[in-house]
């Protein structure tokens, strides 16, 4: 984590798998910096729900939208909503923590947004997957938009790790 001291996190994207603790530690970026927290999980999925996407090219123009602020924390899962907003990052902040930990995170934070059992068994069974799926959400895509981000990245690989950089922050 050296260096972190010198980031302008003005604008960040914070990306992992589900489970990581990405909207933990982009609340908690967010505050330190006085800047607007957007999880793209409102954004991909209509309101109130886990079970329907919205439109491709509306969850788009809405994290166009979002991303047009001067100061943000951005997080999710999805790359191809992050490849759609990065240009306007000045940070990328990966959590690649391990199947186990972020098991222990779904089962700690539980059920969100009015989730039920079944797709809370989907969402583990989705986060399992992680490094052997394809497509944008998964590790490997992650990767790519990690290697190929031209501005200030980290990477953080345990929950340790999150919550000691959370903690240099302040």
């Amino acid at each position: 984590m050296e260096g972190m001291q010198n980031m302008d996190f003005s604008r960040t994207l914070v990306i992992g798998n589900t489970g990581a603790g990405k909207s933990w530690l982009a609340e908690r970026l967010a505050e330190h910096q006085r800047a607007t927290w957007v999880d793209l999980d409102t954004i991909h999925w209509l309101p109130g729900r886990y079970d329907a996407a919205r439109e491709r090219e509306n969850a788009i123009a809405l994290a166009q939208a979002q991303a047009q602020a001067d100061t943000w924390v951005i997080e999710g899962i999805y790359g191809w909503l992050i490849e759609a907003i990065q240009a306007r990052a000045t940070a990328l902040v990966w959590l690649r923590l391990d199947e186990a930990e972020c098991l222990a995170n779904l089962s700690q934070r539980g059920m969100r947004r009015g989730g039920t059992q079944p797709l809370q068994a989907k969402l583990i069974g989705w986060m399992r997957t992680y490094k052997t799926r394809t497509g944008s959400s998964s590790y490997a895509a992650h990767a790519r938009i990690f290697n190929d981000f031209p501005g200030a990245k980290t990477c953080l690989d345990s929950r340790a790790d999150v919550t000691g950089f959370i903690e240099t922050l302040a």
